[in-house]
C-alpha cells in the first residue's frame, strides 16, 4: 500500500482544479474523457466548456446536427471522436431513455468507448472498481516497477492491465485512478520529470537504475505517409466555392476547397502540373500560387499548396459535393484546421488590411 498511499497523498496536495472532478455525472465525465483523448488538458478544457455549454444534456447533444458537432470539435483532430460521440448520444437517448450509463459493461457497448474510457467513466461516476490505464499510467508503472515490455504490444497491455488491477485501491478506486493519472501527467512526465522531488523516487526502479528516459518502451510505428494536396480557391461575388469531403478519407464531412492531389510537391509553373490542372478545371483555367502549409496528422503529413483559380469549368450536376457559400456561411461549417487557418489569414486578414 506504500505505492498507493504515496500517490493519493501527493494527489490531494497537488491535483489540478478541473470542472469534471466536481461531479459524478456520467455524461459530463464522458465528455471530458473523450475530449481529452490524445489531447492535453490545457488544449481540451475550452472544448469541454464549449460542448457542455452547447449541450448541457445528452438529449441536447443527440438532437444536434453532425455539422454543429464537428464545428465545435474543429481544431481538436481525430474527428471520428466527435462523430462517435454524436452517435453515442443518440443511442443513449434511444436505448437508455436519456440516462447515461455509469457501469463498465454497459459503457463498453457504446460507440467510441474503449476499455480505458469505460473504466474511467464507471470508476469516476459510480465508484466501480476498474483500473484506469492510459499513457500516464503506463509510464508511472513502467518506470516504478522497471517494466520493459512494450506498452503498445499485446503482451505489454496484458501485463500492465494485470498489474494496474492488482494495485487498484478498492476502498476508493476513483480517488486512486485520478491520483495515478494526475501523477503521470504532472510529476512523472514523459520528458524531464522532476525526479529529485518525487515521493516515489527512493523505490523507483527507473530512477535508481538510470532508465527514466528509456522507460516505457514502445514499438516504433511505421513512418508517416506524405501527401501533397493542391487547393484551388475560387472567390466570386463575396462567395467561395467549397467541397464537402466524403467518406473514405481524412476529414470526413468537413469542408475544404476543390483540389488536385499529386505524388510530390509541384511548382505552379511545371508543365505537367499545368496539364493536370487543366484536365480537371478546363483548358482555360488560370491559377496563381498563394501560399504553402504543412499539416501534421498522426499517420500522415499533409503538404498543402493554395492557388487562386479563375476561368474554370465545373459540372455541378456531377460534383454534388461542390457548393458556393458566403464567407459568413463558411464560418458556420466545420473545416480542417489547415483550411480554417487559411480562411482567417487570406480572406479576413486581407479584408481588414
Amino acid at each position: 500500500m506504500i505505492f498507493q498511499n504515496e500517490l493519493i497523498n501527493w494527489y490531494l496536495i497537488n491535483k489540478r482544479d478541473l470542472p469534471w472532478r466536481h461531479t459524478n455525472d456520467a455524461y459530463t465525465i464522458w465528455l471530458s474523457e473523450v475530449i481529452l483523448q490524445q489531447t492535453r488538458v490545457e488544449q481540451g478544457l475550452p472544448y469541454f466548456n464549449r460542448f457542455l455549454e452547447n449541450f448541457p444534456t445528452v438529449a441536447d447533444f443527440a438532437s444536434a446536427t453532425e455539422a454543429k458537432v464537428l464545428k465545435l470539435w474543429q481544431g481538436l483532430g481525430y474527428y471520428s471522436r466527435g462523430r462517435n460521440m454524436h452517435a453515442t448520444a443518440q443511442i443513449v437517448v434511444k436505448d437508455y431513455h436519456g440516462i447515461f450509463p455509469n457501469l463498465h459493461d454497459e459503457l463498453i457497448k457504446l460507440k467510441g468507448i474503449g476499455e480505458y474510457t469505460a473504466a474511467a467513466i464507471s470508476s469516476f461516476s459510480s465508484g466501480e472498481a476498474r483500473a484506469v490505464v492510459d499513457g500516464n499510467v503506463f509510464r508511472v508503472l513502467s518506470r516504478f516497477y522497471g517494466l520493459a515490455t512494450p506498452i503498445n504490444s499485446p503482451a505489454g497491455k496484458k501485463e500492465f492491465y494485470a498489474l494496474a488491477n492488482d494495485l487498484l485501491y478498492k476502498e476508493d478506486p476513483a480517488l486512486y485512478n485520478q491520483a495515478v493519472m494526475e501523477f503521470g501527467a504532472m510529476q512523472c512526465k514523459p520528458k524531464s520529470p522532476n525526479c529529485s522531488v518525487c515521493p516515489l523516487g527512493q523505490e523507483c526502479y527507473a530512477f535508481k537504475h538510470g532508465q527514466v528516459n528509456e522507460l516505457p518502451v514502445k514499438i516504433r510505428k511505421a513512418e508517416q505517409k506524405h501527401r501533397h494536396i493542391n487547393y484551388f480557391v475560387c472567390f466570386e461575388d463575396e462567395k467561395v466555392l467549397i467541397r464537402e469531403r466524403q467518406a473514405g478519407d481524412i476529414w470526413q464531412h468537413l469542408y475544404d476547397f476543390p483540389s488536385v492531389e499529386t505524388t510530390k510537391e509541384c511548382e505552379w509553373s511545371d508543365s505537367l502540373f499545368i496539364d493536370r490542372v487543366k484536365s480537371v478545371f478546363g483548358n482555360n483555367a488560370d491559377f496563381t500560387f498563394i501560399r504553402a502549409k504543412k499539416h501534421i496528422l498522426t499517420h500522415q503529413i499533409i503538404h498543402v499548396q493554395f492557388f487562386a483559380l479563375k476561368n474554370y469549368i465545373f459540372n455541378f450536376n456531377k460534383q454534388k459535393e461542390l457548393n458556393w457559400v458566403s464567407l459568413s456561411n463558411l464560418d458556420e461549417l466545420p473545416q480542417p484546421k489547415v483550411i480554417h487557418d487559411f480562411v482567417l489569414e487570406y480572406f479576413y486578414k486581407n479584408k481588414m488590411e
